[in-house]
């Protein structure tokens, strides 16, 4: 499912125009963008969390030049599912 598909999906299910929907989902995503930028987690209770993951520097191999290279300490992007988000994929409870 895509961007675009969801925006279609979600104009369908509550009768609003589809470029309102369309703002509300960038601005949604602007927002988790955002507070992951500065370091926050994002929590949506019954979906899931939006996190922040620290990993650590280590040490690299490139094998076709026989070199080592570090790779410094960064911070990624996680999507941590909620029980009842996993629950639904799993095809449990509905």
């Amino acid at each position: 499912m895509t961007k675009a598909d969801i925006i279609n999906e979600v104009a369908k299910e509550t009768g609003m125009e589809k470029v309102a929907v369309q703002r509300v989902i960038q601005e949604f995503m602007g927002s988790v963008k955002d507070s992951l930028a500065k370091g926050k987690n994002v929590y949506l209770r019954g979906f899931g969390s939006f996190v922040i993951k620290k990993r650590a520097k280590k040490t690299a191999r490139n094998i076709s030049k026989n070199t080592t290279l570090i790779i410094p300490a960064h911070n990624i992007p996680a999507f941590k599912p909620a029980k009842v988000f996993m629950s639904k994929v799993k095809g449990g409870r509905k």
